[in-house]
């Protein structure tokens, strides 16, 4: 089922793993070495540039008066909501901007246009979720509690919903996350007391953001209040449907491995690092496809330096293609399209039962263990090192797939 032994599914002995880790953590000295003004003139510029688009957007929906002055405002609102929490809120949160010491823009006091509070995801995905990566019954987001992404979890008879229940959480995506966190919060408190606090800070910030978006705004408006009402309501859907996305992009492709606790007991930061190499995916994407998605296409970069500033991650991608081009470990990528059709594929996939499924669960596209390569002649790797052009994963991977259609054909 799951990886158990991360650096066997690898082909990588522990030396291999340890030099791998060296090189990521120059990778990272390098860009902390390297931040400064021009790192800080960028989140700036993306703040005020997302401020006076949010008011650009509101304004045109409330002085406008026909159907296309609506339309534009309500994509302008929706943009700027999706800029908000994928490239501002969501990389704030993470710390990636804490080294400027700016008391507004930092991980412990920004507060973003979400639902959710961004404290209690800060635990639920910053810790369960960025240390525990995939880890089977460790991170909630395998899944999010609600969708069957592995054959992992046992089959039953109320995933055959899960195609409806891929839908809503889709459109209600802000919520999903929101009492994610949540959950995540009450899980770890100590006491009746402690989880009530936490539920009272929940329902607070849902009053604020549901009163700004559905009730000051709209107000604002005067008799034209339900057209308002609308483009709020708009925007925030469409905002969710894009996040959903991306996210799922990200995580549960083809390639995303997931991991058995065991994979993480004594884990060293080199083997945490491999593991977050093998259980994440990028999407292809341009300058500003890269920054509508908080770049987030790439996925990969960003659970391995989680805390170095987003705009960085297009350079750190090249030196990380290329230590995987090195270590003939796959780079797991492809269209935005084409990552989220493999995504859809799982989920419905594995709405049905495992009896009506062929491929077995240590090597099915969305499922993969290091039984995968029973059999094949590299599989053992000795600890003495891996010698220079020995074939690795990314080999093993396509011999594997090779052999698999071979069979079929």
């Amino acid at each position: 089922m799951a990886i158990t032994e991360v650096a066997a599914y690898a082909h990588l002995s522990a030396a291999d793993v340890e030099a791998l880790g060296l090189e990521l953590e120059l990778i990272r000295r390098d860009i902390q070495e390297q931040r400064g003004a021009r790192d800080a003139g960028y989140i700036r510029r993306t703040i005020a540039f997302q401020r006076a688009l949010d008011a650009v957007a509101r304004l045109t929906i409330g002085l406008s008066r026909g159907r296309t002055g609506w339309l534009a405002g309500t994509a302008g609102l929706a943009l700027a909501k999706s800029i908000e929490n994928m490239e501002i809120g969501h990389n704030v949160c993470h710390g990636q901007w804490d080294w400027m010491n700016d008391p507004e823009i930092h991980s412990s006091t920004w507060e973003w246009d979400m639902a959710g509070v961004s404290a209690q995801w800060r635990y639920s995905h910053n810790y369960r979720h960025h240390v525990y990566t995939n880890v089977l019954g460790m991170d909630d987001d395998i899944g999010f509690g609600v969708m069957r992404v592995t054959r992992d979890e046992r089959w039953k008879p109320g995933h055959l919903l899960q195609p409806l229940r891929n839908l809503l959480l889709a459109a209600t995506f802000e919520w999903g996350i929101a009492l994610h966190g949540l959950y995540s919060e009450r899980d770890r408190a100590q006491g009746a007391a402690e989880k009530a606090a936490q539920t009272r800070l929940f329902l607070g910030k849902i009053a604020r953001q549901a009163g700004k978006d559905y009730l000051l705004f709209p107000a604002m408006s005067g008799r034209r209040w339900r057209r308002t009402l609308t483009a709020d309501a708009s925007a925030n859907v469409l905002r969710n449907l894009w996040a959903y996305v991306v996210i799922f992009c990200g995580h549960f492709p083809d390639g995303a491995e997931k991991f058995e606790p065991a994979a993480v007991a004594n884990e060293t930061k080199g083997e945490w690092y491999l593991r977050q190499m093998l259980g994440t995916a990028n999407f292809d994407a341009g300058p500003m496809l890269a920054f509508l998605s908080g770049n987030l296409c790439y996925q990969i970069e960003h659970h391995l330096f989680p805390d170095l500033p987003s705009n960085r991650y297009a350079e750190i991608a090249l030196r990380v293609r290329a230590l995987c081009d090195k270590y003939d470990l796959p780079y797991t990528n492809g269209s935005l399209l084409h990552q989220y059709l493999l995504t859809l594929r799982t989920i419905h996939k594995l709405a049905l039962p495992d009896s009506l499924l062929t491929a077995t669960s240590d090597d099915a596209p969305e499922t993969a263990s290091e039984r995968k390569f029973h059999g094949d002649k590299t599989f053992d790797v000795p600890d003495t090192g891996r010698p220079l052009g020995r074939a690795g994963l990314r080999t093993a991977l396509r011999r594997a797939e090779k052999s698999r259609v071979d069979r079929f054909s």
